[in-house]
């Protein structure tokens, strides 16, 4: 690490603290040249996900999407919104741990219903259905057949 001071490359790390929201870590060093202190964070680098669409088209990966969709699916149902958060972060960190750059929206939507179906069937149906673009009842209930 380069001393903001001398410009060293040596230092030692003194002190290491996770920071109050958790997503980095908080490093107090000592620079071995001139011996004076200072701080770095050091944070996981996160790439960007590219969402493929079914028309081909890309745009950015968008957590809020995800929630957002199965907040609908839950509509006038109960749901505690910190387990749907919590599975959006699953979804996005499954997707980085994959350290695939693109994902298809086929690919999050069953993600999502893998999630949903043991939560709760009323919105993982719900959710399904939009998903799957029924045309008729006989698609959607080959599907719940299923």
């Amino acid at each position: 690490m380069k001393c903001p001071f001398c410009g060293d490359q040596e230092s030692k790390v003194v002190d290491s603290r996770h920071s109050e929201d958790g997503t980095s870590i908080r490093r107090r060093r000592e620079c071995m040249g001139c011996q004076r202190r200072f701080t770095t964070y050091e944070v996981v680098e996160s790439l960007p996900i590219i969402v493929v669409k079914r028309d081909g088209s890309r745009q950015a990966f968008d957590r809020n999407k995800i929630l957002n969709s199965m907040i609908r699916a839950f509509d006038k149902r109960r749901v505690d919104v910190t387990e749907l958060d919590r599975i959006t972060i699953e979804i996005e960190q499954a997707i980085q741990n994959t350290l695939e750059r693109e994902v298809s929206t086929d690919k999050l939507g069953e993600m999502v219903m893998e999630r949903l179906k043991p939560l709760d069937e009323v919105a993982y149906i719900r959710f399904a259905s939009i998903y799957h673009r029924f045309q008729d009842a006989g698609s959607f209930m080959r599907f719940l057949e299923e």
